[in-house]
């Protein structure tokens, strides 16, 4: 089964409930005085569009790509009702022709929330693609899990080759300014995809 259809599989499967829940990730919205009104941002994977409608709800002028043709219907749904523009790509990140969108080194932020569904080799090339599409100046955001969230099993890949770790971020945003690295635990409720302790990590690295 591609991509596309296992996303689409499970979200359709949530029914009329959004899979990870309707409010931002917890990471965005306890730095929220870090946006500011007018600035570009690009969700990557983006779901159902939870952050990207939080960040435009703050005036950010905001892009959203997702693999999933069910999840960008939830997306646009709750665009809608919250009442506000955003411009949803329907491609896989990894494939999309970005060279088309004018974003290549034009972003104020590209971030990527809970988006560990590649193994290695994979994560590069997203951290790659990222820091290609953010301008001089301009951050990127990762938040996700660690390899001890497999023994808490809340949420997340089951593999650990989709995990971050320190190291693992340290040396991908080498040359950038790491303003937030932090290592945690918390207990999370984010629809029924993500419930109960978790072991996360976060990310804000800016391009100097």
């Amino acid at each position: 089964m591609n991509q596309e259809a296992m996303w689409s599989n499970r979200y359709r499967d949530a029914g009329e409930q959004y899979l990870f829940g309707t409010e931002p990730s917890h990471f965005l919205a306890n730095r929220a005085d870090i946006f500011k009104k007018g600035e570009k941002a690009l969700l990557l994977a983006d779901g159902e569009g939870r952050n990207s409608v939080w960040l435009a709800e703050r005036g950010l002028d905001v892009a959203a790509i997702e693999i999933s043709s069910v999840a960008l219907d939830k997306a646009r749904k709750l665009a809608l009702e919250r009442q506000v523009d955003i411009q949803f790509l329907h491609s896989d990140m990894l494939f999309h022709h970005w060279e088309k969108t004018g974003f290549i080194g034009r972003l104020d932020w590209v971030i990527g929330i809970f988006i560990q569904f590649v193994g290695r080799e994979g994560m590069a090339q997203q951290f790659e693609l990222m820091k290609k599409l953010t301008r001089p100046g301009g951050r990127i955001i990762l938040h996700g899990y660690t390899p001890k969230q497999l023994e808490y099993k809340t949420g997340g890949p089951s593999d650990a080759n989709n995990l971050y770790t320190r190291e693992i971020l340290l040396e991908a945003f080498s040359g950038w300014k790491i303003e937030a690295l932090t290592e945690y635990e918390d207990d999370i409720t984010e629809g029924i995809g993500h419930n109960g302790r978790s072991a996360l990590i976060g990310l804000i690295a800016q391009n100097i």
